[in-house]
């Protein structure tokens, strides 16, 4: 293996195993708590769309002939996709993850304590309804168009591949934000892993730091521009990550270690009560 190529694997598998190991945090601490409470199921519910589509993209990028060969006629400098095995891998580990995670919603399965909301938010199930319908219409667009989708100078079968990776861009930049609303009405992050978002940090970083990596190596920056929503997921989550442990460490300082756990919604809750009590 070159140095070049081992530098490239290097990178790749940090990244991954960053981002993969960032998912297992949220889950154990479920289990140790036998609670999903001070979390919103709205995150798990798009966080597991999203990477069905990432990983239907990624999927399509690797292993797909012809998606391969119109990414190549579209970047004749850099005809190959920087779309690796561990992003397929992480991908595909990701959406069994996260669906783990939003089935803890479910009382009759895990039998957890919940919080206030266990509903998928109406803006969060539009987005991906919406989602849904947009690359179903891009889909019809290019297979009734000239070449049928086969002409890659035209519109193509890798513009609908392009569309479906989109989703995971947008899901990206609004799957944080019912979290991010959540702790802050509670003004409080009791219950969300800041684990799960330190590893996705690294995780973010990388991910940025290999693509650029690949598009040196290959002397040719359209490896970025042909990828764009790898270098968007980074950038987004590392901003979001930014503002979660923010969140934790600055705005809503938790008790030290060892002081009782009190949810902050069950606080609430008994604070309702006893006012209802004194009424009477």
């Amino acid at each position: 293996m070159a140095p070049s190529q081992s530098i490239l694997f290097a990178k790749a598998i940090s990244r991954t195993a960053s981002w993969s190991l960032s998912f297992y945090p949220q889950p154990l601490l479920n289990l140790r708590r036998h609670s999903t409470t001070g979390t919103t199921p709205s995150f798990p519910f798009i966080n597991t769309f999203g990477f069905i589509a990432y990983l239907a993209s990624t999927l399509a990028f690797y292993a797909s002939p012809l998606i391969r060969h119109q990414y190549a006629i579209r970047n004749p400098s850099a005809p190959n996709p920087t779309v690796q095995i561990n992003d397929v891998v992480f991908a595909l580990h990701a959406v069994v993850l996260s669906a783990v995670v939003w089935s803890m919603f479910a009382k009759r399965i895990w039998g957890f304590e919940q919080g206030a909301t266990q509903r998928v938010g109406t803006a969060i199930l539009g987005a991906a309804i919406g989602s849904v319908f947009s690359v179903v219409a891009v889909t019809i667009f290019v297979a009734s168009g000239p070449g049928g989708g086969f002409d890659a100078e035209r519109w193509a079968w890798i513009d609908v591949v392009y569309a479906v990776s989109y989703i995971k861009l947008l899901i990206t930049v609004i799957k944080y934000i019912p979290q991010v609303h959540t702790n802050y009405k509670r003004k409080s992050t009791v219950g969300w892993s800041i684990e799960q978002i330190m590893l996705d940090l690294i995780g973010g970083v990388l991910s940025v730091v290999q693509l650029v990596i690949d598009s040196l190596v290959q002397g040719d920056w359209s490896g970025v521009t042909g990828n764009p929503v790898k270098l968007g997921l980074g950038y987004v989550s590392v901003i979001f990550d930014v503002i979660f442990i923010l969140q934790r460490y600055v705005f809503y300082r938790e008790p030290r270690r060892g002081a009782k756990e009190v949810d902050v919604e069950d606080g609430e809750r008994s604070r309702l009560l006893g006012e209802r009590e004194d009424e009477r």
